[in-house]
């Protein structure tokens, strides 16, 4: 059972270097010699230094030793700079080229097939979780080569100069890496249960916001606020249990490096006193043998440090791509169609839906059998849940059918028509969303530069329009701050009408609204249908389902 477990996770993290690291590995193999390349550099600068004051030591002409080891050191200097900006340069790249390609594709995937996931979820995973994709790209592959050459180089060079030092630092070197793997392995863990509960607080910040009317009228505003408090101390917990394996770490991989540093600074500085006379191969160790050796012993440990940190960013890495996968997996509902603009579907408007059902998720929807013809207008009532918003999706083209079939302008509704039937078809959401962009924008959505004002004449809206500070220059917030709920409605209802859609799919258009609101938003309605629109509304209302031509009702 551990076995293939442990199979499983090796697996888990084969793919997420195909899928994360393999399309840039060549950048982070540039990236990464170009770091070596300049860690390199550093035995030269610390030989100047060391042969610099060796000779002033030792009664030699300082000013001529000073300019010839400044000139070596500063070289070197700017050489170590150009190699880490251009290093530094093509990791970031990488990485944000990796990012923006998740992101695209989990975008547009999840606008099309969507999954139970709520949007939250995958709100914190675009914007929260995958900009931790950076570090694991920019830092941790390069560390893993630094580490791989940098220290065995400065090993080599404390061996040529004293075998005590390099002792020393064959021995401190690699309990670093080994208590590293070993923390690394709760820190992966820890880093998990971190981004599952990012992604349910997500999900539960936008459910109560969702909520909160209801959540008022039955007074459980302290009740939800208590759950809200419960939930972040979770993920406090959760959060301080990764930085707590990471201060972990930290402190193990900085006691070892200290203690090999100060060894070796011993041994140097006792051997410079004379009291040790061994270590070095034959004659003493000189002062800049000494010096040497003490410039470079931190450097051998550099590298080490790095991976360290650079680890953690790797088991958050991990725990993003294993989330990815579990998205990838998820049961989706299906996108009928491209999704891409064509021409409307040609023949005079009309829907027909016979033995309809829709599968989601596991379940089936049973649409009613309905007809309706251009200029007619259709309601669809029934208990909340029952399958009328469901209905609406099927009858646009959004959700395939499992069995049965809809009729469109004399076509079977599949994956041949369903975009050039979406080109009549124009939807009126229950809950209103503005983006970052002009209300004038907003409504011209095939950007043609129409004019709006007809459209928001037949909508009684036009008045809403005038009222705001900027007209149509006017940007609304998301869930329109600015405007009430019947007149965001009223606002859809213009988007509708102002696209020349001849099909108006509406959900719960006077859901919430007072009466008064209600019956402009109808009177609307009727507008429409007296211009020769088609109009299927879902509604528990039941003065807006009295002025429909007709009345589907929908049962469990």
């Amino acid at each position: 059972m551990m076995d293939d477990a442990a199979a499983e996770q090796c697996n888990n993290k084969k793919r997420a270097q195909e899928r994360i690291i393999a399309p840039v590995i060549g950048e982070v193999r540039t990236a990464g010699w170009l770091s070596v390349l300049a860690g390199v550099l550093w035995p030269l600068q610390a030989s100047a230094m060391a042969w610099a004051v060796s000779g002033w030591a030792s009664g030699g002409p300082p000013i001529e030793r000073a300019w010839i080891a400044a000139v070596i050191f500063l070289t070197c200097a700017v050489l170590r700079a150009g190699l880490e900006h251009r290093s530094g340069a093509l990791l970031y790249q990488a990485a944000d080229r990796t990012i923006a390609r998740e992101r695209a594709v989990l975008i547009a995937r999840e606008a099309r097939s969507p999954t139970e996931a709520g949007s939250a979820s995958i709100a914190s995973l675009v914007v929260q979780k995958l900009p931790l994709l950076q570090p694991w790209i920019t830092r941790y592959h390069v560390a893993m080569m630094r580490t791989s050459v940098l220290p065995v180089l400065y090993l080599a060079l404390a061996f040529s100069q004293s075998w005590v030092v390099g002792l020393t630092l064959l021995v401190a070197g690699p309990l670093i890496p080994l208590f590293m793997a070993l923390v690394g392995m709760a820190a992966e863990d820890a880093s998990k249960r971190q981004m599952d509960e990012i992604g349910t607080m997500n999900d539960m910040v936008m459910d109560r916001l969702s909520a909160m009317l209801d959540i008022r009228l039955l007074g459980a505003a302290d009740r939800a606020a208590a759950d809200f408090g419960e939930r972040a101390e979770g993920l406090r917990f959760k959060t301080m249990a990764v930085l707590r394996i990471a201060f972990l770490s930290s402190t193990v991989l900085e006691l070892f490096s200290a203690l090999g540093v100060a060894m070796v600074a011993v041994f140097v500085g006792f051997t410079l006193l004379g009291e040790i006379g061994f270590g070095s191969w034959g004659t003493g160790l000189s002062l800049g043998q000494g010096l040497f050796l003490l410039l470079i012993a931190p450097e051998f440990f550099q590298p080490l440090r790095e991976l360290a940190a650079a680890w953690h960013d790797r088991a958050a890495g991990f725990a993003v791509v294993a989330e990815l996968d579990r998205l990838d997996q998820a049961e989706r509902i299906s996108f009928v169609g491209t999704g891409l603009p064509t021409d409307g579907l040609n023949g005079p408007i009309s829907v027909s839906a016979t033995g309809a059902v829709v599968n989601l998720r596991g379940q089936d929807v049973r649409l009613p059998d309905l007809l309706l013809e251009q200029g007619e207008t259709l309601a669809l009532v029934g208990p909340s849940g029952v399958g009328k918003t469901t209905a609406l999706a099927a009858i646009a083209g959004l959700v395939p059918l499992k069995s049965g079939n809809v009729i469109v302008c004399g076509r079977t509704l599949d994956a041949e028509t369903a975009d050039a039937w979406r080109g009549r078809v124009a939807m009126v959401p229950q809950r209103p969303h503005f983006p970052d962009e002009t209300l004038g924008v907003w409504l011209d959505t095939q950007q043609i530069g129409a004019d709006p004002w007809p459209a928001l004449q037949m909508a009684d809206a036009d008045g809403i329009v005038r009222r705001l500070p900027k007209g149509l220059d006017t940007r609304l917030g998301e869930s329109g701050g600015g405007v009430s709920g019947g007149e965001a409605r009223r606002l859809l209802l213009a988007r509708a009408i102002h696209t020349g859609a001849h099909l108006i799919l509406a959900d719960e258009p006077t859901a919430d609204l007072d009466p008064e609101t209600s019956a402009r938003v109808i009177a609307a309605l009727q507008k429409m249908k007296d211009e020769g629109r088609a109009i299927i509304v879902a509604t528990h209302d039941p003065a807006l389902a009295a002025v429909m031509d007709q009345q589907v009702e929908l049962r469990r």
